[in-house]
């Protein structure tokens, strides 16, 4: 059972930067993980922000390209969010699977089995 307990989050104003953190716990290392970063905002529905292979290739959403960053070393996985806007307000979810990234991970995370509990980014205009 993979456990995943994300870390990071907080208040900045807008055009600051946050690093989110993801570290997961019980996984089998050698089948390596896709994994990925998500959140919701209050009345919306979650939505991806960026995947990260177990190769480590990469996949954006558009509304975070060029200022997002996914990363992830050992047993940790970073977003680094640059330019920060107030629509980037919301609660970020990191999750994983122990197949390849599927494509369809990025609209909304749906069908990755393992979940964390999420960090709360909120930015001030």
């Amino acid at each position: 059972q993979v456990q995943l307990v994300e870390s990071g989050g907080g208040l900045v104003p807008a055009g600051g930067s946050l690093r989110l953190s993801c570290a997961a716990f019980g996984y089998i290392s050698g089948l390596g993980l896709c994994m990925g970063w998500f959140r919701q905002a209050p009345g919306k529905e979650r939505e991806g922000v960026a995947l990260i292979d177990r190769d480590g290739s990469t996949t954006y959403a558009d509304s975070v390209k060029g200022r997002f960053t996914i990363s992830k070393d050992t047993n940790k996985m970073y977003l680094q969010m640059n330019s920060l806007r107030p629509e980037d307000t919301a609660m970020y979810y990191c999750a994983a699977d122990y197949s390849r990234c599927s494509g369809r991970y990025l609209t909304n995370g749906n069908g990755m089995p393992y979940w964390g509990k999420g960090t709360l980014v909120t930015i001030s205009s």
